[in-house]
């Protein structure tokens, strides 16, 4: 049951309907308008702006909005849920509605379950979207950026799940570029150390002592038969041999965070020729049958010029066809591919497909890379598939306010691995979440774990587990009572008047609408926000009950009260729980 989305849907008709009677033009967009609830709860239950948001379309029927407005108020207040429907300001629309409409929403809550607030949409017809993060290279263990990015990435696709699309979580192995070769040589001195040479670590490789093990592994394989050969002839296989034990080493990682992918893709296998064609070449034969690809020669970088810049003639994408400043090139000057050639293939396969979205979750270091990647979608797919580049701010670990040393394990950075295995996995994921994406994190390890209410994953799994107490206490009083939902959606809930429970109906009633806006702006920090709200709302009332007895959800003297504030309880768990789950985090039954 989602009051706003139906609320939507009537002020949706009433338009169509007033535009048949030639009163509005015709087919006015409905997904232009919103239904919300208002900025300040004491102007009613829900605001809408659609006499704003049209006011143009409707210049030649109404002299301003408040005019329209005016109409749809006097419609609206003739259904037998509303109590008032007024304008405010040039246009707004203000509705309240009548108590009895909390009561069906509660009742909902107790009916569906854990199934409140997920997306109606048939599967069938469901959009496909396509949700890679993570991606990290597979030079060692993932340290705590990339672990944003990753409990970002799967709480955005669970989210998204939840919301009623079907979604595939991916993850890109960049296992194609020269940064491997790099751990393949890293990897050999480990080899060379595990048969007993004393070595050194030069600048420019991998100093960590993750890759001791690969070394162990190369010597136990091969004794000492790769020890003397050229490097042409080692370097392919220890480089396989440790993009495999990297990728083992982040898998493991990423299943400490309760994190799986579906697919992983290799960069490689693009370059693999099928048919005497790779699928790098493929799609630029694709954009070149389209005129998308040019030989020409690019302006100098604005600035000093970088030492590497050669003014050159070169195989250049006209990615300012699609927004980007500038063309992009497709081929280094050795005739090799870019990185960005190899990601438009690997956008078009994702294309090829049938995605409807791709959503990609990169570092904030990449966000240069955006408009041309976005180009190139839209070239290839002729604007059907939309890509949203999420970009995920850097970490910075703290311990009591002073930023943490490096790791000896990694060699300079702190892993993923530690933090999870300090603080834990639920304390990662939700402190994570509790800032938006693109903005910077401090994440300090001695606060994360602080049982208060500064704590925010602490103060929301206590809710949780403070409404399972109340549970409890009810059994141990009324030992009869019969506290499944279905049960308790039976009690009287119009007896819930108290201001404090009703603002804990309204908030509930938000949820399915912070679902389905949060899965569609890709934006998991709103159901973080959210569950923080509700939590507050539940300790606020709580602690009203301590200095006002009669408030109290448990009540000797009024078993048919008890049962109705029960049954608000119970709704409670249920959306804190639920909300929880899409975010990939525990809902405890008690803290400890």
């Amino acid at each position: 049951m989602n009051i706003f989305a139906d609320f939507h849907a009537r002020i949706a008709d009433l338009l169509k309907t007033m535009g048949e009677q030639g009163r509005l033009p015709q087919a006015l967009d409905p997904a232009r308008f919103v239904v919300e609830p208002p900025r300040d709860a004491s102007m009613g239950d829900l605001a809408c702006n659609a006499a704003m948001v049209f006011a143009k379309d409707a210049k030649a029927f109404f002299h301003n909005p408040r005019q329209l407005a005016t109409e749809l108020a006097a419609a609206l207040v003739d259904c037998d849920d509303v109590d008032q429907a007024e304008v405010a300001g040039p246009g707004f629309l203000n509705i309240r509605l009548k108590p009895a409409v909390y009561g069906k929403v509660l009742g909902a809550v107790l009916a569906q379950g854990a199934e409140f607030g997920r997306g109606a949409a048939g599967r069938a017809k469901a959009r496909r979207v396509n949700v890679e993060y993570v991606s990290a290279n597979p030079t060692g263990p993932m340290h705590v950026g990339h672990g944003r990015g990753a409990v970002f990435g799967d709480a955005l696709a669970s989210l998204i799940d939840f919301a009623g699309s079907k979604v595939t979580r991916e993850y890109y192995i960049n296992d194609a570029g020269a940064q491997v070769d790099v751990l393949a040589r890293s990897a050999f001195l480990r080899y060379r150390e595990a048969l007993g040479e004393t070595v050194t670590i030069p600048e420019g490789l991998y100093p960590g002592d993750y890759l001791k093990p690969v070394g162990v592994a190369l010597a136990d394989k091969h004794g000492e038969s790769l020890k003397d050969k050229p490097e042409a002839d080692w370097l392919p296989q220890v480089r396989d041999a440790a993009i495999d034990a990297m990728m083992a080493l982040i898998r493991d990682d990423l299943a400490a965070l309760n994190i799986t992918h579906e697919v992983f893709f290799s960069e490689r296998s693009l370059h693999v020729k099928k048919n005497g064609v790779s699928d790098v070449e493929a799609a630029l034969e694709e954009l070149r049958s389209k005129g998308l690809i040019y030989e020409g020669r690019l302006p100098p970088p604005k600035g000093q010029l970088p030492d590497d810049w050669e003014d050159r003639e070169q195989t250049l994408f006209r990615s300012t066809q699609f927004g980007d400043d500038v063309d992009r090139a497709l081929k280094k000057s050795d005739g090799a591919f870019t990185y960005f050639a190899s990601d438009i293939a690997y956008h078009r396969k994702k294309i090829e497909a049938g995605y409807d979205v791709l959503v990609d979750v990169w570092g904030a270091d990449h966000g240069g890379y955006v408009k041309r990647m976005s180009a190139a979608v839209e070239a290839l797919s002729g604007g059907t598939c939309a890509l949203d580049v999420k970009l995920c701010q850097m970490v910075k670990l703290m311990r009591d306010g002073e930023p943490v040393k490096m790791s000896k394990r990694s060699g300079d950075f702190v892993t993923l691995r530690e933090v999870v295995d300090e603080v834990g996995v639920d304390a990662v994921r939700f402190i994570m979440l509790m800032r938006k994406n693109d903005a910077p994190l401090d994440f300090d390890l001695a606060k994360v774990i602080e049982q208060s209410k500064d704590n925010p994953v602490f103060y929301v799994q206590y809710a949780h587990a403070r409404a399972h107490s109340v549970l409890r206490q009810a059994l141990a009083t009324f030992p009869a009572i019969d506290l499944s939902p279905a049960a308790l959606a039976r009690a009287d809930l119009a007896l819930l008047d108290d201001e404090g429970e009703q603002a804990l109906i309204k908030h509930l009633a938000q949820y399915p609408r912070v679902i389905e806006a949060a899965a569609s702006a890709h934006e998991p920090h709103r159901l973080a926000f959210y569950l923080h709200d509700l939590a507050s709302l539940f300790h606020s009332h709580w602690n009203r009950g301590k200095d006002q007895p009669q408030l109290r959800f448990v009540n000797q003297d009024s078993g048919e009260l008890s049962c109705a504030r029960l049954a608000l309880v119970t709704g409670l768990m249920i959306v804190l729980a639920s909300g929880l789950s899409v975010l990939g985090v525990n809902a405890p039954d008690e803290m400890r």
